[in-house]
């Protein structure tokens, strides 16, 4: 069939596992957020905005479904959050790691297989977290600066920043408001699609890396994004991609 059916195949296979992963994830977020407390997002503040932020990310309403249901059976199934920090093989690269867990030794036995394989190493807490910033990030199709800072202004958002490129909007604010900006957001916009909405951790400072350590660094990430039990990863290398 040819080079090019090669390519769209695997294009398509690595999208499929993106949006895998971006499923698990969520579902994970919901099923914790329903356990602990009522499966009944009406009654349940923490499940109706993870539920809004799986939607945001075009998270299927059947995922969604199938993660609270699970929540309302499966009584012994317990997760716990959990974040590890570390450093790359070179070049001043680090790298954090946030999981939902239902077996931690489990879970550091699997990151410790990574790192090792990448000629990485496990930090302990806080030695990489306090050159980052924790943000909620929204990225969308809007360029009108003046109107987006006047419509987060007057809900009371502290908003960090705005930057436009391409057409498209960066917008950071406080964690704690990811929430109440994305409806002041939706209130400006109606309709408006989310292409980024989440909180994050954001470097305060970037490193490009080279050769031997980027490749490295690069092996790392994939084969976290392999892990089941890892929900983000946050690093602060800018030449990844």
């Amino acid at each position: 069939m040819g080079r090019h059916f090669e390519v769209r195949a695997a294009a398509m296979q690595k999208t499929a596992n993106q949006k895998a992963k971006i499923y698990s994830r969520y579902s994970k977020e919901i099923l914790v957020a329903a356990k602990n407390g009522d499966p009944n997002p009406d009654m349940n503040q923490t499940l109706k905005k993870a539920i809004e932020r799986a939607k945001a990310n075009n998270v299927p309403a059947d995922v969604i479904k199938r993660a609270i249901d699970k929540a309302k059976s499966s009584a012994d199934e317990n997760y716990s959050s959990a974040r590890y920090e570390g450093f790359g093989s070179g070049g001043g690269s680090t790298i954090i790691i946030d999981c939902l867990t239902d077996n931690p030794n489990r879970t550091i036995a699997n990151l410790r297989a990574c790192f090792n394989k990448s000629h990485a190493k496990l930090g302990v807490g806080g030695s990489v977290s306090f050159g980052y910033e924790h943000l909620g990030v929204f990225v969308i199709q809007y360029d009108d600066e003046e109107a987006m800072m006047d419509c987060l202004i007057e809900k009371d958002i502290d908003l960090k920043e705005i930057e436009i490129e391409e057409g498209y909007m960066t917008i950071t604010v406080e964690p704690t408001q990811l929430d109440d900006a994305k409806e002041a957001i939706e209130a400006l916009i109606p309709g408006v699609k989310f292409e980024v909405l989440e909180d994050k951790m954001v470097p305060n400072e970037t490193v490009s890396l080279e050769g031997e350590d980027l490749d490295l660094f690069k092996r790392l990430v994939t084969l976290l994004d392999d892990v089941d039990d890892v929900q983000n990863v946050y690093h602060n290398v800018d030449n990844l991609n």
